[in-house]
C-alpha cells in the first residue's frame, strides 16, 4: 500500500516506450530519434547513461529497453539482457530457427548450455524473483519452437 507522501511526490507519466538498441553503441540515430524526441527526451544524455550501463556486454548484443517518459521531461530505463531466442541462435551457431519445428532439427543444444542461458536471463528484473529451473524450463520451451532439440551432452 503507498503512502500519502509517495503518491503526492510521484510524477506523472507522460509515456512508456520499448526499443531494442545495440548494447555500448546507443547514439541519436532513426530507430532512436523519433522513439525519444516526440515526447523531448534528451537523447544525448539517453545515449551516454545506456553506453555506462550495457558496457560490460558485446557490442551489438541487443538489449531491450523499456523508457519511462515523465511530463517534466525527464526519464528513466531498464534494461533487458537480449532475448531468448538469439542467445539460442548463438550458442548453436544457427541464423535462424527451423522452418518446420517438431519434424525438422535445425540444431542440438546441451542442457549445460539451457542452464547457463538460464543463469543469464536470471538477472533480468523480471525474471530476478523466478527459480531457475522455471526460467530453464522456458528456455526448453523456446528451443522446441525454434526446432533445437535438447540433448543431454553434445557427441
Amino acid at each position: 500500500m503507498s503512502t500519502i507522501k509517495e503518491i503526492l511526490t510521484r510524477r506523472p507519466v507522460m509515456a512508456t516506450i520499448r526499443v531494442t538498441v545495440p548494447a555500448g553503441a546507443a547514439k541519436p540515430s532513426q530507430q532512436l530519434s523519433p522513439a525519444l524526441g516526440q515526447y523531448r527526451l534528451n537523447m544525448m544524455a539517453f545515449c551516454k547513461d545506456f553506453n555506462a550501463r550495457t558496457q560490460k556486454f558485446k557490442p551489438d548484443t541487443p538489449m531491450a529497453v523499456t523508457i519511462t517518459a515523465f511530463k517534466d521531461n525527464t526519464f528513466e530505463f531498464t534494461v533487458k539482457s537480449p532475448s531468448v531466442s538469439w542467445y539460442l541462435k548463438k550458442a548453436t551457431g544457427v541464423e535462424s530457427g527451423s522452418s518446420r519445428p517438431g519434424h525438422v532439427v535445425a540444431s542440438k543444444l546441451s542442457v549445460r548450455h539451457v542452464y547457463e542461458i538460464a543463469k543469464v536471463k536470471q538477472s533480468d528484473p523480471y525474471c530476478q524473483y523466478m527459480p531457475l529451473e522455471s526460467i530453464c524450463k522456458s528456455v526448453i520451451g523456446t528451443a522446441n519452437s525454434m526446432g533445437i532439440k535438447i540433448v543431454k551432452d553434445l557427441d
